[in-house]
């Protein structure tokens, strides 16, 4: 492959060299420069990788993309480029054959749901026999090939490299996370998504190295509308007129309150029985439907109901898409673990105030004879939430079990004792049990007929990371040994 062969999408001023030099890879880590890598670099905020051209053309790259005017060696071809993340993004699509444009691709933004509802429409494409890839918090998934990513959304490099494995691994669909990041580091430059959906959005990622304010925030956020063909919004937000004012593509909204929207989720209703713990609503407007939701949650009557709007654009079978709803599971994410007479255990990665008040409270519309918390706080980060999240279960849970949650290189029993102060002022009913798998076992060994216990924190976590060393550890399997143990 000649260098020039990649260059159809990027806007360059040839520096030096030949644009015919044969290339075969792209790389933008030194330590992986070869004969036949082109060579990005890029200037960040701790590393310039300008430097280090001399060390990657006597390890034998030739070809070079910079961003700065500097200094180059003799014999290698270089191009210069406004934006090199922009540049490695649009190479990275030419050098995988542009995989993307090979399949229906859907990107789902917001602050909170983007998890449950790429899972949710991932669960209905599958129970309608289609493949599909997907790109998230839970890694890059592909069949039953989970591999972990250290970002929401990677680099574009191994994004398009994904994408690849996708189509060869014969995915119609994939469906991912597109985060703020992710445009503002041009990760996913030159994409343009055939299904953009915005579930929310309130103040987050807000500081060193994230955002340097909300209006920052909300404009990467918005950049999905500007980089896809069906643009959906939840209408119910705050923010919905500041969101879709300059869209680029074609428009439609939800809503669970507000009428004249596309998507309308009407007749809400909060299930909860010994097999089943969910809601159940109906989707009215462009597209009529009736669905059982087995994850609880007013929240997730909005997920789902976004979901379902994508979907509705699919020309998939409706009674497949109830299916798949009804019975699918999302890793973490109000989980539901265990249920029977006895007790109804539930997973969830809350680990902020504001995300243990939401799922609190919605856990509170199932009416449970008692709701009980299980729940930490990390060691070495700030102590704020830990007085935050003891204030949280105090107030809205009838009986808390504090224990550890990724203590990391604090003690355990330090990071308590901050809990148990918040909790104490507002008079709630606790106990103490540093061992997790012990206070899950409690929790359940003590359930009450109708008990619902919430056990949060880690949500798909499968570690406990303690004194800087990371053990196996999953709230699911611990709460699946007890309850085969205490024949539940």
């Amino acid at each position: 492959m000649k260098f020039k062969d990649w260059l159809n999408d990027l806007k360059y001023e040839v520096l030096q060299g030949s644009l015919d030099e044969e290339v075969d890879e792209i790389v933008y880590d030194s330590r992986k420069a070869r004969e036949g890598a082109v060579f990005v670099c890029m200037k960040g905020t701790k590393v310039d990788s300008h430097e280090f051209i001399p060390a990657v053309a006597k390890a034998g790259s030739k070809v070079f993309v910079v961003e700065e005017r500097v200094p180059l060696p003799q014999g290698v071809t270089a191009i210069y480029v406004h934006n090199a993340r922009e540049a490695l993004a649009l190479l990275s699509a030419a050098r995988f054959g542009y995989p993307a444009e090979k399949m229906v691709t859907i990107g789902v933004t917001g602050t909170k749901g983007k998890t449950t509802t790429t899972h949710m429409i991932k669960a209905v494409l599958e129970a309608c026999g289609k493949k599909v890839g997907m790109i998230g918090t839970t890694g890059i998934v592909i069949g039953e090939t989970v591999t972990p990513t250290k970002n929401t959304t990677p680099e574009s490099y191994e994004l398009h490299e994904a994408f690849k494995s996708m189509v060869k691994a014969g995915c119609q669909y994939m469906v991912m996370e597109v985060s703020s990041q992710a445009y503002k580091m041009h990760r996913v430059a030159g994409i343009t998504f055939d299904y953009g959906l915005f579930t929310n959005i309130s103040p987050d990622h807000i500081g060193p190295d994230e955002h340097a304010d909300f209006e920052e925030y909300l404009f990467y956020k918005s950049r999905i509308f500007h980089t896809c063909k069906k643009g959906i919004m939840n209408q119910d937000d705050a923010h919905f007129e500041e969101v879709t004012k300059d869209a680029a593509c074609e428009l439609y909204s939800f809503s669970m309150d507000r009428e004249g929207t596309d998507f309308k989720a009407e007749n809400i209703h909060f299930v909860s029985q010994p097999d089943f713990v969910g809601i159940e609503f109906d989707v009215k407007g462009r597209y009529n439907l009736s669905v059982r939701v087995n994850i609880p949650g007013r929240f997730n009557v909005a997920n789902a109901l976004a979901a379902v709007s994508v979907l509705s654009f699919l020309d998939l079978p409706k009674d497949r898409i109830c299916h798949g709803l009804e019975h699918l599971s999302v890793n973490g994410r109000m989980e539901i673990v265990h249920t029977s007479d006895k007790c109804t255990v539930i997973v969830d990665y809350a680990h902020n105030a504001i995300s243990m008040e939401s799922l609190l409270s919605t856990l509170r519309d199932y009416h449970p004879k008692r709701l009980v918390c299980v729940f930490g706080c990390g060691g070495n980060r700030a102590k704020d939430r830990r007085y935050s999240m003891g204030d949280s279960a105090g107030r809205l849970a009838d009986f808390t079990i504090i224990t550890a949650d990724n203590s990391r290189f604090e003690k355990t029993e330090d990071i308590i004792a901050d809990i148990r102060g918040s909790i104490v002022k507002t008079g709630g009913e606790f106990i103490e049990i540093p061992d997790r798998r012990e206070a899950i076992r409690y929790s359940m060994e003590h359930a009450k007929p109708g008990d619902m216990i919430a056990i949060i924190g880690k949500g798909h976590e499968d570690y406990q990371e303690m004194n800087g060393v990371r053990h196996h550890f999953s709230d699911r399997e611990e709460v699946l040994e007890a309850a085969k143990d205490l024949n539940l």
